[in-house]
């Protein structure tokens, strides 16, 4: 089991969701640990069978080009990723309650009362739109062969210290460069994983 690939994967699914922390500690958002933890449960829902997908789909080619395959769009979402946080960054935030589908889109929006408190509520529109940025990483992640059961813990146990984390040091700082460039570290770090595994 490619070990590396494993934590990297984790890591980089995460980059969000510490990106998220520090955004909303830096607007003096709290984010309880209960939404924290459901946060995390609906990632490793994600992760896990966006994974199994991904070695379902192997049974179809061989595990050579499975793995090419898989690699390949790892680099392609994080390119994705790259191309997008680009095109964000001009963005503005909105002021009105933001929609669920608003929310999916951005993520930071999920506060839709506006209380600076994130519920268990909105901790689910939260979770669900963080997870379906990283379903089609997973899957495939899991066309490379990469453990989905310990990946998806990792991605579990990190989501909750990230965002944890993320909104502590967020409350303590008015700007940090992490927080800005959260989307791009994500993006290189997924392009270095597909490197990787084709190259390994």
């Amino acid at each position: 089991m490619h070990w590396i690939s494993v934590i990297m994967f984790a890591v980089a699914s995460n980059l969000d969701n510490l990106g998220i922390g520090l955004s909303f500690g830096m607007k003096r958002t709290r984010i309880p640990w209960l939404p924290n933890i459901l946060i995390a449960c609906i990632t490793m829902i994600g992760t896990y069978f966006s994974m199994r997908m991904g070695e379902w789909l192997v049974q179809f080619i061989s595990s050579h080009m499975a793995n090419l395959s898989g690699a390949l769009v790892i680099i392609l979402i994080g390119i994705w990723t790259l191309w997008g946080s680009i095109r964000s960054s001009d963005s503005k935030e909105e002021l009105e309650a933001p929609t669920l589908s608003e929310v999916l889109r951005n993520p930071i929006h999920a506060d839709q009362d506006h209380n600076q408190v994130i519920s268990w509520k909105e901790s689910l529109a939260l979770g669900l739109a963080l997870t379906l940025n990283n379903i089609a990483t997973g899957i495939g992640a899991g066309a490379t062969g990469i453990s989905a059961l310990w990946t998806t813990v990792i991605t579990g146990i990190l989501s909750v210290i990230f965002i944890g984390v993320g909104s502590t040091v967020g409350r303590r700082m008015a700007r940090t460069w992490f927080g800005r460039y959260s989307n791009v570290l994500a993006g290189i770090l997924l392009c270095l994983i597909g490197l990787y595994e084709i190259l390994i």
